[in-house]
């Protein structure tokens, strides 16, 4: 069993729905490599991948007791509402596979698309983004932003990622228009994410990860 030093960095575990979320967990670890440890799977997967994996691999499963925080980094859409209680199980079994405190538990949650998170980047908008047409407009402004995009490119990516200052900004501006809507608050809790994945209203919170990545370096 691993030993934990009081020193070390929070180690964090990244379960991610596309392969877009793995090239953008990748620039994250890089760019903060000073301050957190991560771990990824090399395949995607979410919920049941993660619940998998930290049951059956020793890999994920010896490594529970040092692990602080495990993040799901996906979108938000309509056909998803009915899984909330179901993932929400398998969040409470996360979280009590360390005790005192427990695994932090966070989602990175992008209405409709990644590239709506990515556009962020480089302007505010809050258009619809759920149906099949809604995403093209959003990719289609993204890649007249940036020609080369690519779901899956690291080198692209990243060099979108570098703008994350303004994308952390314009995503507190989503959530914070989303308190007129109904949202229970801005803080992380259950009851404002299953407001957030059941009203599908356009957000993303990814900014909330940079920002605890950002304070850690404080």
């Amino acid at each position: 069993m691993p030993r934990r030093f009081k020193d070390s960095k929070p180690y964090i575990v990244v379960f991610c729905e596309g392969e877009s979320e793995q090239a953008y967990t990748d620039f994250l670890k890089k760019e903060f490599k000073d301050v957190a440890s991560f771990k990824r799977p090399s395949s995607t997967g979410l919920f049941e991948e993660a619940d998998r994996r930290f049951e059956k691999d020793k890999s994920y499963r010896d490594y529970a007791e040092v692990t602080d925080e495990i993040w799901f980094f996906f979108d938000v859409e309509t056909k998803d509402v009915p899984k909330w209680d179901s993932r929400m199980k398998i969040i409470r079994h996360l979280r009590s596979l360390r005790k005192d405190p427990n695994i932090k538990v966070r989602l990175l949650m992008t209405t409709g698309c990644i590239e709506y998170w990515l556009m962020l980047h480089y302007e505010m908008l809050t258009p619809s983004v759920q149906t099949t047409e809604e995403k093209k407009r959003i990719m289609d402004r993204l890649l007249a932003k940036v020609p080369e995009y690519e779901k899956g490119n690291a080198v692209v990516t990243a060099k979108i990622a570098n703008n994350y200052p303004t994308a952390v900004k314009n995503a507190q501006k989503t959530m914070s228009n989303l308190l007129a809507e109904g949202l229970p608050g801005l803080g992380d809790s259950d009851e404002r994410n299953r407001w957030l994945c059941q009203k599908c209203l356009t957000f993303s919170n990814v900014h909330e990860a940079i920002n605890y990545l950002l304070h850690l370096r404080k």
